[in-house]
C-alpha cells in the first residue's frame, strides 16, 4: 500500500511531517494483504542475442538430402572413372564447392540468424542457395554423369524446363512470389513451407544456369552472344527487386519488425538485404560476362581456322560450341 501526501496548492506551504496524518496501525492489522506470486511462465520469453557463434545444426530434413546427392555424385563419378571417362578435376571441385555452400547456408549460424534476427542474413542464405550453389552444381555436371537420371521418363519430359525461354520466367516468378510478405512470413514461421521455398530457389537457380553452362545442349540459336543478353536479363530482373529493398524506409516482413540488434534497425536491415542481393549478383555477373566474352573471342578464332580447312560450317559450329574442335583437327 502506498501513502501519498495530499495535493498542495502552489500558494500554500506544504505541511511538516508532524502535521501529516499518521497511519492507523490498528486498521492496518485488520486489513488483509494479498500477495500474488508471479510465475516465470507469465513473463515474456527472452530471445537469444544474435551471435555468429551460434552452434551449427544438422537437422535430418536439411542434411539428409545434401548427403544423398553427394553420395550419388561420388558413386557415379567413380563408375565413370573405372570406365575410362573420368570427370575433369575442375568439375569435381565445382560440385563439392556447391555442396559446401549448401551446408553453409542451411547448417551454419547463417540459418538461425536469418530466421530469427536479420533479413539481410536471410538474403545471404538465399543467394547461396538460389544462385551460387546452383552455379557450382551445374558446372560440376556432365551429360555422361547425368545419363542414369536422364533415362527416367519423367526427367526427359521435364527437360523443357531448362529451355532458356521457359527457365527465365519460371525463375523470375519464383523469385518475386516468395518475396510477397504473406508467403515470406509463412516460410519463416513454418518449417515445411520454408523447406519448399529453399528447394524451389535451388531448383530454379539450376534451371537458369543450365542453358548458360550447357551441361545438356541448349537450342542452336542460344549461342555465346545470346547468352550474354540472357545474363543481362536475369540481373535486370533481380536488380528491380534489390532496389526495392535498398530504398525502402520500412520493413516489409513481420518477423523482422523488432528492436534494433547489432545497431541495425528493421528498415536498415531491409536495405542491407537489398545490398547483399545487388552485390552478389554484380560480382557473379561480372565473372560470367568476362568468361563469356573471352569464350566468344576464342570461339570466333577457332571457328575461322576450321572453316579455312573446308569443313562443313554446321559441324564446325557444333564442334566449337561443345569443345570438340580438336576432334576435327584443330589445335590449341
Amino acid at each position: 500500500m502506498l501513502a501519498a501526501d495530499p495535493a498542495v496548492a502552489g500558494h500554500q506551504v506544504e505541511a511538516e511531517p508532524a502535521q501529516v496524518a499518521s497511519l492507523d496501525g490498528a486498521q492496518l492489522r485488520r486489513d488483509q494483504v494479498v500477495v500474488e506470486e508471479v510465475h516465470v511462465s507469465s513473463l515474456p520469453s527472452e530471445v537469444d542475442a544474435p551471435s555468429l557463434l551460434t552452434p551449427w545444426t544438422f537437422e535430418p530434413l536439411q542434411i539428409v538430402p545434401t548427403l544423398l546427392v553427394a553420395f550419388l555424385y561420388l558413386r557415379r563419378s567413380r563408375t565413370l572413372a573405372r570406365r575410362g571417362q573420368p570427370l575433369p578435376r575442375w568439375r569435381q571441385w565445382s560440385f563439392w564447392t556447391g555442396i559446401g555452400l549448401v551446408v553453409l547456408a542451411l547448417n551454419s549460424p547463417i540459418d538461425a540468424l536469418g530466421e530469427e534476427h536479420f533479413f539481410f542474413m536471410h538474403m545471404v542464405q538465399h543467394v547461396l542457395l538460389g544462385d551460387l550453389a546452383p552455379l557450382c552444381f551445374v558446372a560440376g555436371m556432365t551429360g555422361p554423369l547425368l545419363r542414369p537420371v536422364l533415362a527416367l521418363p519423367i526427367v526427359e519430359k521435364l527437360r523443357i524446363l531448362a529451355h532458356p525461354l521457359v527457365a527465365l520466367p519460371i525463375w523470375a516468378a519464383d523469385l518475386y512470389i516468395w518475396h510477397i510478405p504473406y508467403l515470406y512470413d509463412a516460410a519463416i514461421q513454418n518449417a515445411p513451407v520454408h523447406a519448399v521455398e529453399h528447394l524451389l530457389f535451388f531448383t530454379c537457380g539450376c534451371l537458369i544456369w543450365e542453358p548458360v553452362l550447357e551441361t545438356l545442349p541448349a537450342p542452336a540459336w542460344f549461342g555465346t552472344g545470346v547468352k550474354i543478353g540472357f545474363i543481362f536479363s536475369v540481373r535486370l530482373i533481380e536488380t528491380v527487386l534489390g532496389n526495392v529493398f535498398m530504398w525502402s524506409s520500412s520493413m516489409f516482413y513481420a518477423p523482422y519488425r523488432h528492436a534494433a540488434e547489432w545497431g541495425i534497425s528493421p528498415s536498415h536491415d531491409l536495405n542491407l538485404g537489398g545490398i547483399v542481393m545487388m552485390a552478389e549478383g554484380s560480382v557473379v555477373t561480372l565473372g560470367v560476362l568476362i568468361w563469356l566474352f573471352l569464350r566468344m573471342a576464342s570461339e570466333g578464332e577457332l571457328r575461322q581456322r576450321l572453316l579455312e580447312q573446308g569443313l562443313d560450317p554446321r559441324q564446325v559450329r557444333r564442334a566449337v560450341r561443345y569443345g570438340r574442335a580438336k576432334d576435327m583437327g584443330a589445335s590449341g
